[in-house]
């Protein structure tokens, strides 16, 4: 793989999560040696850079932060369109339940139909730029879909690791990609497994859920997004459904970010930060509760939402920093809650959401019933893919 040397990029290092060691951001790099954690990009925001000079207004995709974006050579970008996705008020939802602001931010229209096409864009990216030959993933579905697309876009190798249980509709995509496929019996985990196995000689990038550091600077600019849709004043609360937890993570990174920039307030009251999990498997849920140390153990069970299907996931840590910081909270729903949610945004929304959207909806409803929510603050909801691609867990349950 290449090393690079010349750069005019506002990336500076990476470095460890777990103990702050620093990396070269000049190689090609994994998990830290020294924690076996994720490592975290950071730049240089010493010098000012004003939101009239760092975004670029003219690029309606995630690439307008181009500026805090960690790819060093524009000529290597690998996109089909990513981001800039739209900020909907669910009024006729809204009034049904008395809240005052609810808005949800609709990332099922990216390209490859959700929010992981973001992250494959610049995972993919950096990829090519460093001389990877391919990349390999092991993917509860959307995330391997949009490896694979970008993959291909890229002239670079796909091999998906997916569950034998997952929708058809992803794995059919991964295939019209020219994506190697493999099924496995289980879970994420157990897939990750197998590409340990299939990837033994590290021949293939592994972008697993934050086991390399870019795909996490393209989750982030849902964060810069929303900021900017919203004329800079951040909503109260954000529901976020975590199962690698990238997303949430990356966000957070975000409006961090803003404020050490000053295009946020230093002082901006920031989000209170809710990880919605499904009940069938709700690591994060369980280890804030104090039911276990952590998730290393932990064994959960499909839900219809795929993309909660994450027993193990890495970024553990770094999630439940994230709520620590924003005040934050972890809830669980049941799938036949999704499946009610999801009925809901179709029918007095017009919006046919991922299971994870409808979990997102019903979890603001509990917390709404609990009094964690109040009726007068700003909700902001993420939908993270299309509902299209669960039609074989989603079929005919319109009727329940």
């Amino acid at each position: 793989m290449k090393t690079l040397l010349d750069t005019s990029t506002r990336l500076h290092e990476l470095h460890c999560a777990a103990c702050h060691t620093a990396y070269s951001a000049f190689t090609m790099q994994r998990v830290s040696e020294c924690c076996a954690q994720p490592l975290l990009a950071s730049y240089n925001l010493a010098e000012p850079l004003p939101r009239t000079i760092g975004i670029d207004t003219a690029e309606n995709s995630m690439w307008r932060y181009r500026s805090l974006l960690p790819l060093f050579d524009d000529a290597q970008k690998v996109s089909l369109g990513e981001g800039w996705t739209p900020l909907l008020e669910m009024r006729r939802l809204g009034a049904r339940y008395g809240l005052h602001d609810l808005r949800l931010k609709d990332e099922g229209q990216n390209p490859t139909g959700s929010f992981k096409a973001r992250g494959l864009s610049m995972a993919v990216s950096k990829a090519k730029e460093l001389g990877a030959t391919g990349c390999i993933i092991p993917t509860a579905g959307n995330a391997g879909v949009a490896m694979a697309a970008y993959c291909a876009r890229a002239g670079l190798r796909a091999v998906v690791v997916m569950p034998r249980h997952t929708p058809k509709a992803f794995k059919e995509e991964c295939y019209w990609y020219g994506a190697e496929v493999h099924l496995v019996d289980g879970l994420i985990n157990d897939c990750a497994a197998r590409v340990r196995e299939l990837n033994a000689n590290n021949e293939l990038l592994d972008v697993s859920t934050l086991k390399e550091p870019y795909r996490l600077e393209g989750k982030k600019t849902m964060g810069y997004e929303l900021a900017e849709q919203l004329n800079w004043q951040l909503p109260d609360v954000l529901l976020y459904p975590a199962g690698g937890g990238t997303g949430l993570i990356g966000i957070w990174k975000a409006f961090r970010e803003m404020q050490t920039l000053g295009w946020l307030p230093a002082d901006a009251k920031l989000p209170r930060m809710v990880a919605v999990q499904a009940a069938n498997c709700c690591p994060l849920v369980e280890t804030r509760a104090g039911h276990q140390p952590n998730c290393h153990a932990y064994v959960g069970q499909p839900t219809i939402a795929n993309g909660l299907a994450v027993p193990r996931p890495l970024g553990e840590q770094l999630m439940l920093q994230v709520l620590d910081e924003s005040q934050g909270t972890a809830i669980s729903i049941t799938d036949e809650q999704m499946l009610e949610g999801m009925r809901e945004l179709a029918q007095l929304e017009g919006l046919f959401v991922a299971p994870e959207g409808g979990a997102v909806w019903m979890a603001a409803r509990q917390l709404l019933e609990t009094g964690w929510l109040k009726p007068d603050e700003q909700i902001l909801l993420l939908n993270t893919g299309s509902g299209q691609k669960y039609m074989d867990n989603v079929e005919g349950r319109y009727k329940e």
